[in-house]
């Protein structure tokens, strides 16, 4: 499922408003179907869309390494 530019901009406004401000998307040539998760220079997260029975959902894949905790 293609993820445009205004999902992008939808999605990002509401991680913005729910985790963090200084949250931003960056498209991810060739992908059409995700973005990239950034909190300043630092690549937190995947986010795709799903499109599952005519429902549109945005699924936000992080991964936390032990190293960082």
């Amino acid at each position: 499922m293609i993820m445009s530019k205004t999902d992008m901009q939808k999605v990002e406004a509401y991680l913005r408003r729910s985790l963090n401000p200084n949250i931003r998307l960056i498209a991810r040539p060739p992908k059409k179907d995700s973005c990239e998760v950034m909190i300043g220079e630092e690549h937190i997260g995947l986010i795709y869309k799903d499109d599952e029975d005519g429902e549109t959902s945005f699924i936000f894949e992080m991964a936390i390494l032990s190293e960082d905790l």
